[in-house]
């Protein structure tokens, strides 16, 4: 197990920015997962911790030495693909243990150890079989099973299962999580899919255009988000956004929305900005007869013991989790009400949450 340290990583292709400055640590025996969609700069990231890529500028730091140019198969990492990479002619057993026979270790070790992760990952039935064969979740649980009989610092995984269909995706984010409570290896996990980010990270980076916009756990990057992209991006359905008016002061705990007053958490700031911007998540708004803002129901999906209500108001269209007790139907005139305690205030202009009694908290970029 290892500390991952990164200063200042940078990364350009030529006039493309793909990394920009980016610094955060891995914790020892961390899962940290990396979340953004494609093209943000996740994956060239974890390219580069693993030797694959060589950044423009900044440190890359292992277990406290500087690895930042040292090649890949030096650093005591293993990597995990989207695509499972295994080698066809050979059957389960000989892939998994391949690291260990280019290592030269002792025929006992290598049956041991490999038997040890094939029984780890409910494959040791499967060890004489050709890899051909195997479903993708079996094929997948071959190619883990290669990375941790290595027994290496760290574990790098970019989008393990991206090639799974989705009850198999569901069922790997269990085993993998199960795994690491098992090996306890600092792991980096790469993924554009929030669902899998928030059920197996301890902390959750999120990125976007080259950049970290917000490290921290998922239930802290959840609800009290850095930026209105980590707001839209973490979540389903998105959080609802609604136009206000701006230039408060710090101490405000009320917004206007086209005449009807808001409460919200207290700023920790001035927000300047002519237009503030809150966000509020669907559980956080109640179908209320009082409700401060007044809209007609477009749409009501049921989702058993809850419905989801789409409400068309004058600030747009706002989408309501409520108990299946809610009764209202389509085209019907109802109200909103808003948790205050939970609504996240956004400058308009920098898209940044305004430090709040709510947005107390959160390593940004």
């Amino acid at each position: 197990m290892a500390e991952i340290r990164i200063e200042n990583l940078h990364k350009t292709f030529g006039d493309f920015t793909a990394v920009r400055d980016s610094s955060f640590t891995v914790k020892d025996g961390e899962f940290f997962v990396m979340l953004g969609p494609s093209g943000c700069g996740k994956t060239t990231t974890l390219r580069m911790i693993a030797g694959l890529e060589l950044p423009t500028s900044g440190r890359i730091y292992l277990d406290g030495e500087d690895v930042t140019n040292r090649r890949g198969g030096a650093r005591d990492i293993a990597f995990v693909f989207q695509l499972f990479a295994l080698y066809p002619h050979m059957n389960v057993r000989k892939n998994i243990s391949f690291p260990l026979r280019m290592e030269g270790r002792p025929r006992k070790e290598i049956r041991e150890r490999t038997e040890e992760v094939a029984r780890m990952l409910q494959i040791d039935h499967l060890l004489d079989s050709p890899v051909g064969g195997l479903s993708s979740g079996d094929r997948q649980r071959v190619a883990l099973g290669r990375a941790v009989v290595r027994r290496a610092k760290a574990f790098l995984m970019d989008e393990p299962l991206g090639a799974l269909d989705a009850q198999f995706r569901e069922l790997m984010c269990e085993e993998l999580r199960l795994l690491h409570l098992r090996v306890k290896a600092t792991t980096v996990y790469v993924t554009h899919d929030q669902i899998e980010a928030m059920s197996m990270a301890d902390r959750i980076c999120i990125m976007n255009n080259a950049e970290v916009l917000q490290i921290g756990p998922p239930s802290e990057v959840y609800a009290r988000p850095a930026t209105r992209f980590v707001a839209g991006f973490v979540g389903s359905p998105a959080m609802n956004f609604i136009a206000g008016e701006g230039g408060l002061e710090a101490g405000s705990e009320a917004v206007q929305v086209r005449g009807s007053r808001i409460a919200i958490p207290r700023l920790h700031e001035d927000l300047t900005s002519p237009e503030a911007i809150l966000g509020a998540r669907p559980e956080h708004i109640r179908i209320s007869d009082q409700g401060a803002l007044r809209g007609r129901v477009f749409a009501v999906e049921y989702m058993g013991t809850r419905q989801l209500i789409t409400v068309d108001t004058d600030s747009g269209r706002l989408r309501v989790r409520a108990p299946n007790t809610v009764r209202v139907s389509d085209g019907e005139a109802v109200g909103l009400d808003f948790d205050s305690e939970k609504i996240v205030v956004f400058d308009s202009r920098t898209d940044r949450a305004v430090a709040s009694a709510l947005q107390a908290g959160g390593q940004r970029g």
